[in-house]
Order: structure tokens, then sequence, then C-alpha cells
């Protein structure tokens, strides 16, 4: 694989009152859900967040949950034989999730038996992680409901979350769950960015990206798993740069995702709409609206923030403030997007990374799976110490 550790960023030092574990079963849990995470939309309703400040640029107050783009859960699916590619199967006219990029880093055959076979039951630690996400995002926001009719409608909504969180950010210096989109690569891709925080007395704002992770044991994690949630953070400044510095191909986004610009936004998302002192009508007005939203942003820091906190009492086990780092970033994002376009099949973990079979639900379809399990039944190996 093309994810040598020797090329991404160093880790910085940690507290040494903090232990390093490898992984437990939970947080393996944890990061199998997100491998699950499909862009299904649905129809019927939505939830909006309603800023208590009400300071927007436009005057605009509501915007939808962001946290569903990245975590719907995916159907199981029988396993059939095809000649497409993965994103054709899977992800047509959904594109990626930034989830999706990342969990092929993590374990590509991993991922791929997660399309097939659908994600595993979700767990105690999994329903905790996303628990303490909606705390911290109801910290700064309410929650509204708006019904939907339409994939117009859902992605009105959406974009209505990004404009109200963008000018939420200008206004208050912090917004969370803020949902992203663009073309990585060639390919759409869609992202929640936990938090984002900009100091409003600085002369030059840029803000920083945070991503909170939650632990199910007091311990922080392993090399491997920070070095994938760094990449999930690096992802995201990647399409926020995009967004704040090219132009929106608007064309492109309605091609790709079969929506329609003249359509007429169902009669709730005209009044939220109007609520927020923006007139549009159609998807095509609203796209426009997001489209200038974006060229009023700043680029995002050169500076990241990881943030790891203990489950249980919430309380912080360590931060890991790194840099973007955008050769390597690309150049995983590439390989990794070779794997969902077909250009090469799934590869198993690399040497020295078999320890993560032991935690893998579909250790006992694979290969590699089968054979560490065979060598540490026998003795002959062992998972190696992580150090950070």
């Amino acid at each position: 694989m093309c994810n040598d550790s020797n090329v991404h960023p160093q880790s910085n030092p940690s507290p040494s009152e903090i232990p390093t574990e490898i992984v437990s079963e939970a947080e393996m849990a944890l990061i199998e859900t997100a491998l699950a995470a499909a862009a299904t939309l649905s129809y019927s309703s939505s939830h909006i967040r309603r800023l208590p400040s009400g300071r927007m640029l436009s005057g605009c107050s509501s915007t939808q949950t962001a946290r569903d783009i990245e975590d719907l859960s995916l159907p199981a699916r029988k396993r059939v034989k095809s000649s497409e590619s993965l994103l054709k199967r899977f992800r047509k006219k959904r594109g990626l999730m930034v989830t999706d990029i990342t969990a092929a880093e993590w374990c590509e055959k991993q991922m791929e038996f997660t399309l097939l076979y659908g994600r595993p039951k979700r767990t105690h630690a999994m329903k905790a992680g996303c628990t303490r996400h909606a705390e911290l995002e109801e910290e700064i926001v309410k929650r509204v409901e708006v019904s939907i009719q339409s994939a117009e409608d859902s992605w009105a909504v959406k974009l209505m979350n990004f404009i109200a969180g963008a000018n939420q950010l200008l206004f208050d210096g912090l917004t969370r769950e803020i949902p992203v989109v663009g073309v990585v690569q060639g390919v759409w891709t869609i992202g929640v960015i936990d938090e984002i925080r900009m100091s409003v007395s600085e002369s030059v704002k840029h803000p920083l990206l945070v991503d909170t992770k939650t632990r199910s044991r007091p311990t922080l994690p392993s090399v491997d798993q920070k070095r994938n949630a760094r990449f999930q953070l690096m992802c995201y400044k990647y399409l926020w740069d995009n967004l704040v510095t090219n132009d929106f191909p608007s064309t492109h986004f309605f091609d790709f995702f079969g929506l329609d610009p003249q359509c007429t936004l169902s009669c709730d998302v005209r009044n939220r709409l109007a609520e927020s002192g923006l007139n549009s009508k159609t998807f095509g007005e609203l796209v426009k609206y997001f489209s200038d939203t974006c060229h009023l942003l700043p680029l995002a820091n050169e500076q990241l923030l990881l943030r790891y906190e203990y489950q249980a009492d919430q309380s912080l086990l360590g931060e890991d403030q790194f840099p973007y780092d955008p050769n390597w970033v690309k150049s995983q994002m590439e390989w990794c997007l070779k794997f969902w376009m077909g250009e090469r099949e799934a590869n198993y973990v690399s040497n020295g990374e078999e320890w993560k079979c032991r935690f893998c639900s579909f250790s006992s379809k694979c290969l590699m799976g089968n054979q560490t399990k065979k060598l540490e039944d026998g003795g002959q190996q062992k998972c190696p110490p992580s150090t950070i």
C-alpha cells in the first residue's frame, strides 16, 4: 500500500501520564461505523438548527443537522460479481463520504466487506459517541424540523446548514457540524466538520478545523488511529479550501446528483428561507447564494486540531495539533480513490498492522484475518506495542 507510516507528519508528544493502547473492541466498533457511512436521502422530514444568536449576514437563522450526511447506515447487500467499480455500484449519484476515503486508508478489505455485507451492529460505544457529538452541537444551536419533499429540498437544507454555520463562524467565532461538499480528484465528496473556530479579534483570520474523538477507555489512540484521524481532518481542510477559493461547479453538481436547478422548493423550505432573509424560490437560486457565501470565507488555518475525550466523564485525554500536509493528503486521497474507482483490487492491511484483524467483524471472511488468527492461535505472532 501507499500509506507508509514514514510519509505522514510526526505526532506531537503526548502527556506521559496518559497511557497509549492499540485499540479496544469498542473503539474498533466506532471505526467500523464510520466505514459504513452512506449518503442515502430521506424525503420525509429533516432537522434544521436555529442559532441562538440569530446573527447572520443575511439574517439566516436555520440549518440542517449535518451529521446525517456521513452517518447514515448502509443496508446489507448480497455479494454479486460485477465489473463495475465500487464507486458506481454503491455511491452512484451520491458521491463519496470523507469517511469512505479514510476507511479505505484504514483497511480496504474491511471497507469492501462493509459494502458487501452491511455495517456491524451498533454498540454502546457507538451510541455514546453520537450522543456526545449531539451534545456539543446543542451547546450552540437549537434543532428545528423541516418537511422536505424532494432531493432538491434535502440538498437545500444542507446548503442552508452551511450558510448559517458560515455566518455563525464569522460573527461568533465558533460553529459546529458543518457540511462541506466538493470534488476530490474528480470525485464528488461530502463531509461534516465537527467544529470550526476563528478568533474574532485577529486582523488575519484563518478558521481552525477541529475534530473531537471520544474514547471508551482513558487512553490515547494508537499511531495508526491517529494517522487515520489526521487524514480525515486534512480531507476536510481540502474540501473547505476548495469551496472558498474556486467557483462552485454548479452545473457539474446538478448533473452528477440528478438535481433540477429550476425545481421550486417546498413550501416549508421556502418559509425557512424567508425567515432567514433569503428569498430563494428555486433550488438553483439557493445554490448561487451558497456559492457567493463560500467566497466570503477565508482559507482554513494550516494547523489542525484533534481532541480526544473520555466517554465516561467527557474529560480531555489530550490534544493533537499538527500541520496540514497538502502533498501527503493528495497522494493518500489519490491512492484510496484508485480502489474506489476500480483501478486496482482492495489491499489487505500492510505489514505490521495485522493486529487490526483481531478487532474486525469480517475477519472470518478475510484471508488475512484467517491467517492472522492461525498465527496467533499458534503463538507465533503478537500484537506490536504502540508508541506515540
